[in-house]
């Protein structure tokens, strides 16, 4: 019974330390998420900034598990290339040392001390505070949590010493039995060490989330249950467990993402390799320069400073793996992409939207970039749709029957496209997102909508243009050059809603939609009124005409859609214009 409750204790402990985590990042996420997905998709254009921009978010959301799929997000949404992808891994491993650092600190103060106040502080603002101050209250109370985790941990975990030095001979026999079974996997060189790694491997796959592992390995090295090389044997198997998260973030998603995914892994498992062979004086060195930190930090006998000798073992091994590497990162991308090969009969340009999940911290702030991504994807499908109606259109002596299907696939495609940003926007939606980016998303939902309807709109107009032709149909010159000339409005808008997608809508855009929309509602109604006085001239035109009304009739439907989207990508940047 006496085991059950200490790991009933030990588990509790690591929950509240897991839920700080969580609830701090996300909170950094709504707080400061806008930032960090612009410095994600702007500032990895080289080597170093890619390390640099991987470093800073990591550290800022203390976890290398979501900036992994973070990127794994971003690879599949196409906003990152390999070659970036994998100078932010490696960032991410440098950045997730903070944790080491502060479960370090377990040894040398009372956490409680700090952490309660720092809730109080929190607390206040998280009820009373709005938008971004109500975020920052709950970074704070994740923080808070976060400390009072490690304070548990530490306070579940016995003293190995105490219990030797216990008056209670039940509890000396408990600490040499647990030194006992540790020892029976101690002296045995390289062998131990492999021991320990699959051991790091083995916690971090089983908590998810390396953070976690480290936490408890640190505490049990604090307690005195493991050595200092024994715990260090096992942050090298974290730091290998930790791939598997974003190694199952890249199912289900493009082979550019789960490339990106195996490049974590062989970049973790390269720097352990060559680790493993100078692991000892690498160990000692740690040692050494732990020896070199103000006395403040130091505790008053070894296994105290055992956290801070972690911390500085971990920092030293990802630095001195990313500098060892990082000239190598085009050789790592040509290696990942000749392992994991492209399907020949997949469409390169093309992929299924994939929610991706971070498992311990949700990612719902940091979501957004690959549904907006996607959503200009649908947009050019529209305009590479409405380009091949004009193809099919203007060419009625030549045989386009494969066009026609290649287009009727763009449907296709649009409709599932359509569906699956509908539904990654909804999944989305259900994490705690900041109201901005709430509206983020119905904003979304509607251009997603709006584009769907072009998409069915434009193959109804290749529908007619078939039926023209089958039923041998000719329009006359005036009829041909006036679906012509709406047809040159109707790119004009595609064109300037795909601009307003990927650059950004501005009140000149959505003056010059609205202005194109009304001359093509004026185009209609023009182009309508001639098609009747042409059927009434010809009786036997009358078939032909219907069709041509048909056709102007889809047109002003496009506009209406595409001022729509226009308005939608507008009114998302200027929320408080919103028209009664």
């Amino acid at each position: 019974m006496d085991t059950f409750v200490f790991l009933l204790k030990v588990l509790g402990s690591l929950g509240v330390f897991l839920y700080g985590m969580k609830v701090m990042s996300e909170g950094i996420q709504r707080t400061a998420g806008d930032g960090m997905r612009r410095i994600m998709a702007t500032m990895t254009r080289n080597r170093l900034t890619g390390v640099l921009t991987g470093l800073a978010i990591t550290s800022i959301v203390q976890s290398s598990s979501a900036t992994t799929v973070m990127v794994v997000s971003f690879v599949n949404a196409g906003l990152l290339t390999l070659v970036e992808s994998i100078g932010v891994i490696m960032g991410a491993n440098l950045g997730t040392t903070m944790t080491a650092w502060i479960i370090g600190m377990v040894g040398n103060f009372s956490l409680s001390d700090i952490a309660i106040p720092i809730v109080g502080v929190g607390l206040p603002l998280f009820f009373i505070g709005k938008n971004r101050w109500n975020s920052f209250g709950e970074v704070l109370i994740g923080f808070g949590l976060l400390f009072f985790g490690l304070h548990l941990l530490k306070e579940s975990v016995p003293d190995i010493k105490g219990m030797l030095s216990s008056t209670d001979v039940a509890i000396q026999d408990q600490a040499r039995q647990v030194q006992e079974f540790i020892a029976g996997f101690n002296g045995r060189g390289y062998l131990s060490i492999l021991v320990f790694l699959l051991l790091g491997i083995a916690l971090t796959l089983v908590v998810q989330s390396s953070s976690a592992a480290m936490a408890i390995t640190v505490t049990l090295a604090i307690q005195g249950w493991i050595g200092f090389e024994e715990s260090a044997a096992i942050v090298l198997g974290e730091n290998i467990g930790t791939t598997v998260t974003a190694w199952l973030a890249s199912i289900g998603t493009n082979v550019n993402a789960r490339r990106a995914a195996r490049a974590h892994f062989f970049f973790n498992i390269i720097g352990v390799l060559w680790m493993l062979l100078i692991f000892y004086p690498f160990t000692e060195m740690a040692v050494w320069l732990g020896s070199l930190l103000p006395e403040s930090w130091k505790g008053d006998d070894n296994t105290a400073n055992t956290g801070f000798h972690l911390a500085i073992f971990h920092s030293l091994f990802n630095c001195a793996n990313i500098i060892l590497l990082v000239g190598f990162i085009p050789q790592i991308a040509t290696l990942v992409t000749r392992l994991v090969r492209e399907k020949p009969e997949m469409r390169p340009e093309t992929h299924r939207l994939h929610f991706i999940s971070g498992g311990m911290v949700d990612l719902g702030e940091l979501n957004l970039p690959e549904a907006e991504s996607a959503t200009r994807e649908l947009a050019g499908i529209t305009r590479d749709m409405f380009h091949g109606y004009l193809e099919v259109f203007k060419n009625p002596a030549a045989d386009l029957s494969e066009e026609v299907k290649r287009l009727k696939a763009m449907e296709d495609e649009a409709d599932v496209l359509t569906h699956d940003i509908t539904e990654y926007l909804v999944r989305t939606s259900a994490a705690e997102i900041s109201l901005e980016n709430a509206r983020s998303v119905t904003r979304m939902l509607r251009i997603v909508s709006e584009l769907e309807e072009i998409s069915d709109a434009i193959y109804r107009l290749i529908q007619i243009t078939q039926r023209k032709y089958h039923k041998g149909r000719a329009f006359g010159e005036e009829a041909t050059d006036n679906i012509i000339l709406f047809a040159s409005k109707i790119v004009e808008l595609i064109d300037l809603y795909s601009e307003v997608l990927l650059s950004g809508a501005s009140e000149e855009k959505l003056l010059r939609a609205q202005e194109i929309e009304k001359s093509t509602d004026k185009l209609r109604k023009l182009y309508n009124k001639q098609a009747m006085k042409r059927m009434s001239q010809t009786a036997d035109s009358v078939k032909t005409e219907m069709l041509t009304i048909d056709m102007n009739n889809q047109f002003e439907l496009i506009a209406n859609y595409g001022l729509n989207v226009v308005q939608s990508a507008y009114y998302l940047l200027k929320h408080d214009e919103i028209p009664d």
